[in-house]
């Protein structure tokens, strides 16, 4: 499923089987999918295009339906919009790029780093709000989050 800035998820998104033998109530698996193409005229490029989303999977992700509430449901949302947030900065690196006979090598590169960073912020969000249980540090990432997306509006998804 595609990011939307329409569309909030539900538990009825989240079709994998709970895990019982972790103390998780809830997990989100989401992430980013990166494809691109190069136009070259003899051995020299002269251009290139890319497709960049952010996506949620829900046959990964799953919820224990006796310990989640809404709250729990909007942390697990801002994981997805904190992925939709590293897709904007990756379209956004995307943009200054060049167009060179190395620019493969620097589009996969750009791609691994963002996915790194992706994972750390998200390990961060997690560790900060305590997985959702200090509701206080868990509404200031959702204003810090809805900032940063706001920011970046001009690279959001569109399909």
């Amino acid at each position: 499923m595609s990011w939307k800035d329409t569309y909030r998820l539900t538990w009825n998104d989240f079709k994998a089987k709970p895990k019982y033998n972790v103390n998780a109530v809830a997990t989100t698996a989401s992430g980013i999918t990166f494809g691109f193409s190069i136009r070259e005229s003899d051995t020299r490029v002269i251009s290139f295009s890319t497709e960049v989303h952010a996506h949620f999977y829900p046959d990964q992700s799953w919820y224990k339906p006796e310990s989640v509430n809404d709250h729990v449901l909007g942390h697990e949302q801002l994981h997805f919009d904190i992925t939709e947030l590293f897709a904007r900065k990756f379209r956004k690196r995307i943009s200054l790029l060049k167009t060179t006979n190395d620019v493969a090598k620097r589009l996969r590169e750009t791609h691994k780093n963002i996915n790194k960073e992706l994972a750390a912020f998200q390990d961060k969000y997690d560790a900060e709000t305590d997985f959702s249980r200090n509701m206080e540090v868990q509404l200031q990432w959702e204003v810090f989050i809805k900032k940063e997306l706001k920011i970046l509006d001009y690279f959001k998804s569109t399909d």
